[in-house]
């Protein structure tokens, strides 16, 4: 499974490319093959799958009971303007104008590289998230990890 990790400064150029960061073509999967899907994401920005990645997601959504109206609707709203991007020769996506409509995005970009997927913000929106941090992160990582038990009665490390 791909773990991606780092956060990273881009520019558009007049095309509506971005040169993928070294950093991160290094961390690409070989399986991928240099392809992505870009996605809208979660917060108005974009996720960027590679190729391995969103087919073992398409098969998690694909398992869907497409009978219940609920998961026909998430389906719909996850796949929509989802596109399929090859790295050029010099290392550059392509990014589709709707999509960089929908983030907010004209020039400067910041990738923010977790889990699976890189996210891409506008430089303004990704400034912006980061300062409505929490005021207690502590307490919300209590909350969202304190549950995870691994071994102690309470969620404590054994």
């Amino acid at each position: 499974m791909t773990q991606f990790l780092g956060e990273f400064d881009c520019k558009l150029d007049a095309k509506g490319r971005m040169s993928m960061p070294s950093g991160l073509r290094k961390q690409i999967s070989p399986e991928a093959k240099e392809k992505f899907v870009l996605n809208r994401g979660f917060e108005n920005c974009l996720a960027l799958y590679p190729m391995d990645e969103w087919q073992k997601i398409s098969a998690e959504i694909n398992q869907l009971n497409m009978f219940v109206k609920k998961n026909r609707e998430f389906a719909r709203y996850f796949y929509r303007g989802a596109s399929e991007l090859e790295l050029d020769a010099a290392g550059r996506l392509l990014l589709p104008k709707r999509m960089c409509e929908y983030a907010g995005i004209d020039k400067d970009v910041i990738l923010s590289a977790w889990s699976n997927k890189i996210e891409i913000w506008s430089k303004e929106k990704f400034e912006a998230m980061l300062n409505d941090e929490p005021s207690d992160f502590a307490t919300l990582a209590e909350e969202v990890m304190g549950k995870i038990n691994r071994g102690g009665e309470h969620g404590e490390v054994s």
